[in-house]
């Protein structure tokens, strides 16, 4: 059962901070709408505070106990929170064949592991890479080790950024781009089942009340992520407004409307 409530704020990432520490929840647990937009006023004065809707479910509902935990808590998550040490274990085990599958005699997987051992000797962090080649000729590197939340920073931005910085050495003087691809934990996935579960909310409510809904701001891959998401839906459109890092997704009423 979901579960709406408006708080106020000097702008909206305020009143959504107020939210998440009034609830208790982090930003991954609750969709938003802006109802209002902050207004500065004449030299400080007469101004509005922003005004957003949160959406949350209440976890303590019948229906919410009965719903497959799959649904809004993979499995991996769930295995992690009741028993700590299992998973990594368990973890490990399962990646351990990538390890035998990490290209050997690869000049790029070798310049990748390289750098990323560097890194996280200067950033006093343990973590080992493991490394795999797809069809496409991606890198996909995955992190292995304990206790990667500094590697992987709030939602996401340390991991982007190590990959990111990643891509930049290795692909420095090269003709030809390669794709490198950074995770830990499973977080990339996990983070993208939140956001296209969290999209087709919004995009249900926007069919619902036949009203737009902006979204928070958000970077070029989670955007990335809602747009595809909802592409096929035929009753709603998505685009993007403001300037980064400010960039925020319009989920819009479209009926009839769809897109290939």
């Amino acid at each position: 059962m979901q579960k709406s409530v408006e708080f106020t704020g000097k702008s909206e990432e305020a009143a959504i901070a107020a939210a998440l520490e009034k609830l208790g929840l982090t930003r991954e647990d609750i969709s938003v709408e802006v109802l209002e937009l902050a207004k500065p006023g004449f030299l400080g004065i007469g101004g509005t505070p922003a005004k957003v809707k949160v959406t949350y479910e209440v976890p303590d509902e019948p229906e919410e106990a009965s719903a497959p935990a799959v649904e809004e808590n993979p499995a991996p998550v769930a295995e992690k929170l009741k028993v700590p040490a299992a998973p990594k274990t368990e973890k490990i085990e399962k990646l351990a064949p990538a390890a035998a599958a990490t290209p050997t005699g690869d000049e790029k997987a070798a310049r990748i592991t390289e750098f990323l051992t560097g890194l996280f000797e200067k950033m006093g962090l343990e973590a080992t890479p493991q490394i795999q080649v797809d069809e496409e000729g991606n890198y996909l590197v995955e992190l292995i080790g304990e206790d990667l939340g500094p590697v992987i920073g709030r939602r996401g931005e340390t991991l982007d950024a190590i990959q990111q910085l990643t891509g930049y050495a290795v692909n420095k003087g090269e003709n030809h781009r390669t794709r490198i691809r950074i995770d830990a934990e499973g977080y990339r996935s996990k983070r993208e089942e939140s956001l296209e579960r969290m999209a087709h909310r919004v995009a249900d409510k926007v069919v619902r009340f036949r009203r737009n809904m902006t979204l928070e701001p958000m970077n070029a891959y989670e955007r990335h992520v809602i747009h595809t998401a909802l592409q096929d839906r035929p009753d709603v459109t998505t685009y993007s407004v403001g300037t980064e890092p400010n960039r925020r997704i319009v989920v819009a009423y479209a009926p009839g409307e769809h897109r290939q």
